[in-house]
């Protein structure tokens, strides 16, 4: 899933968003459209087609120190010299310094890891998969529709702990968090969190649902 670089500190190209967290292994379709960007686009596709993306706080309008780099997997050019890319999460990184600001920016960064764990993580992931599980069972159940889990969920820690990160939606402060953890364990532990005051509401609503029924 994440490449290896050749070297720990390089220049990259970066592409900050609104609220929006990439995490390695997971898709992000952009479309774009600013002038900028589609200079960035085009002199990527000349090279390693890899880019930074990076969460901008709409409060403060700042661009979050760590992120995850993109790697354009396809690209289709539109009108106007507007473009769709599809791309892939990578390695996260830590933004260093910024080398240049025009006409797009382009930052210093070094490659960043989880610590190797200490311990059989397994359990924790299979518990965390069983809520996930949980949580779609009763989402399908409360709004009585046919909510399905795709069968390709990671089953490696690391990896599955990236993947829910990812399909966390409207809580983009709280994805940051958990792409800045460099502790597996401590990102699973995190999203079983989630995932239990999650299945907890949706168990309540659903109950109350079932009463109001009858």
């Amino acid at each position: 899933m994440a490449f290896s670089p050749s070297i720990a500190v390089r220049e990259l190209p970066l592409f900050p968003l609104p609220e929006v967290v990439l995490f390695p292994g997971r898709q992000l379709p952009l479309h774009i459209f600013e002038f900028r960007y589609r200079i960035m686009m085009n002199t990527i596709l000349q090279g390693d087609r890899r880019f930074g993306v990076l969460m901008l706080d709409p409060a403060t309008g700042k661009p979050a120190q760590i992120g995850c780099c993109a790697e354009i997997v396809h690209f289709q050019r539109l009108p106007d010299d507007r473009m769709k890319v599809l791309t892939l999460g990578q390695q996260r990184f830590r933004v260093l310094n910024y080398v240049r600001e025009k006409p797009y920016r382009v930052g210093l960064v070094e490659w960043i890891e989880d610590q190797a764990a200490d311990k059989d993580l397994s359990p924790l992931a299979t518990e965390v998969d069983q809520l996930l599980r949980d949580v779609v069972h009763l989402s399908a159940k409360l709004s009585s529709q046919n909510v399905e889990l795709p069968d390709n969920i990671p089953d490696l820690p690391i990896e599955l702990s990236y993947w829910v990160a990812g399909n966390l939606y409207g809580v983009a402060s709280e994805q940051q968090s958990l792409l800045e953890m460099q502790n597996t364990e401590e990102r699973l532990e995190r999203e079983a969190e989630i995932l239990v005051s999650t299945r907890n509401h949706l168990a309540a609503r659903t109950a109350l649902k079932d009463v109001l029924k009858d």
